[in-house]
């Protein structure tokens, strides 16, 4: 940024942006260019299950919750749907990871949690693999790990 004057003006140049402060916050102008734009689309909700399940996962493994039965009270959801969500940590790490790196998505998801359920329960990764592939060769997902 640089400034001069001259016979009672001041030039200031210099790159700003205009933010705002939280949702719906006052407009006010920043210092520097203007932060990326996400790309269009949002976080496929398996991809939120993903990351939800490795939490919930660690929350247990760390003692901070005694078991899932108590996730589930505290959630105020069934045991049953906990159970569904945290089957998710028994995939393939490179299946876990696929997940929570899908592409975004703009319209119907391309993949729902009742598809992986199936492939959770193959207990040998090289099987998930497979049934993986097949999953998404068949939805056209795009994601193949």
């Amino acid at each position: 940024m640089s400034a001069t004057t001259g016979e009672g003006t001041l030039t200031v140049e210099g790159t700003v942006h205009v933010g705002r402060r939280g949702r719906g916050g006052r407009k006010e102008l920043r210092d520097g260019d203007a932060p990326p734009v996400p790309p269009p689309g949002r976080v496929p909700r398996v991809a939120r299950l993903m990351a939800l399940a490795i939490k919930l996962d660690g929350l247990v493994r760390a003692g901070v919750v005694k078991d899932y039965a108590e996730l589930a009270r505290l959630g105020r959801v069934t045991r049953a749907r906990v159970t569904q969500v945290l089957n998710l940590t028994l995939l393939a790490p490179d299946l876990q990871e696929t997940l929570l790196f899908f592409p975004p998505v703009a319209g119907r998801e391309p993949l729902t949690l009742k598809d992986l359920q199936s492939i959770t329960q193959l207990r040998e990764w090289r099987r998930q693999r497979r049934a993986w592939r097949e999953l998404t060769a068949a939805r056209g997902a795009g994601a193949n790990g």
